[in-house]
């Protein structure tokens, strides 16, 4: 491929899977000829056909659905929701359906079927079209999650996606979608899929972030470097299965953590994961383990939101709190203490 975008290394992902195997589908609200709202499934129709990529009603409860009888019959279908929160009114077909047949059948019947959802903020969107939903899929038990960061592992991680017999969610960062690298789909320095990767390599305390938040993490992992701090990052590329020895190695050898995450911070995806750590480091850690995330509000307008997304500077922030946390809180002390 060259250098390329995300939404073209997504592209050549579909098109390599159409080509390789005959029982993928891709289908959604004008994936056709229109391509897609952000063309990822341009040109798909004109190699493919209208057999193996169409256009669907606008009714993603029937798109789901329809995805699930496909690939109880043998066929691997990807199904295109056009914005994230796009979702919810299939919300109960992924839930009740897509994450429970194979469980409810004992194994004997599988759902290999990708649900590829644009998620996240960044491009001016309003609330229903920048939401970050990943909480809802990784709570769910029976759903892999997926979300890359880079154009190598958007090309990569949707050919595992579409190959994988269980269904995958796999969140594509709309604001990464125009993102350039070099990638090669005749060889692949992709870690596997499941694992998570050390972006970049720190000793004094660890970034933990996944999708459109790890570019986030770089950016204040090099800013502290000039402070001289020297910061480790950890792109965790999947949410489930979640790879907790690239995750605990890391803060082992740093003994600091912070997790950021765009989405809204109570209940969220960066919750659990501080909890695994705390309960897994819990004697390597020299502070307690924070969280970066968006405020507990609904999505705000476009005029607002760098305001809501999480910057460099509360990454920061969070950063020059662990390093001084170790310093002691006179609060605590007690009545007869001088």
């Amino acid at each position: 491929m060259g250098t390329v975008t995300m939404a073209q290394a997504l592209n050549t992902a579909l098109r390599d899977a159409l080509r390789e195997d005959e029982r993928v589908l891709v289908f959604g609200e004008d994936v056709g000829r229109l391509g897609g709202v952000f063309r990822i499934t341009d040109g798909l129709t004109d190699t493919f056909g209208q057999q193996r990529c169409f256009d669907t009603p606008l009714a993603e409860s029937g798109i789901v659905g329809h995805a699930v009888g496909l690939a109880m019959g043998g066929f691997r279908p990807v199904v295109e929701i056009q914005f994230d929160a796009f979702a919810f009114p299939a919300f109960e077909q992924i839930t009740s359906h897509v994450a429970k047949m194979r469980n409810r059948t004992r194994g004997r019947v599988a759902l290999p079927m990708v649900l590829r959802v644009p998620y996240g903020g960044g491009i001016g969107g309003v609330e229903h079209h920048s939401d970050s939903s990943e909480a809802y899929y990784a709570h769910t038990p029976g759903l892999k999650v997926v979300t890359p960061a880079t154009v190598e592992d958007a090309y990569w991680l949707l050919r595992d996606a579409v190959r994988d017999p269980d269904p995958v969610v796999f969140l594509e960062p709309k604001k990464l979608y125009w993102s350039r690298a070099d990638a090669d789909p005749e060889r692949r320095d992709a870690a596997e899929f499941g694992r998570a990767v050390v972006r970049r390599a720190g000793r004094d305390a660890t970034l933990v972030a996944y999708g459109p938040s790890v570019p986030i993490a770089l950016e204040a992992a090099a800013e502290a470097a000039r402070e001289g701090l020297d910061l480790e990052v950890v792109d965790l590329r999947t949410l489930v299965p979640f790879d907790d020895e690239t995750v605990t190695a890391s803060v082992r050898r740093t003994g600091r953590c912070v997790v950021v995450q765009e989405a809204q911070g109570f209940a969220g995806v960066g919750a659990e994961i501080v909890a695994r750590v705390q309960e897994r480091c819990f004697h390597s850690l020299a502070a307690p383990v924070l969280r970066v995330a968006g405020f507990d509000i609904p999505y705000p307008p476009p005029k607002l939101e760098h305001a809501y997304l999480p910057g460099v500077d509360r990454v920061l922030d969070a950063v020059h709190r662990l390093q001084y946390s170790d310093e002691p809180d006179t609060r605590f002390l007690t009545r007869g203490a001088a």
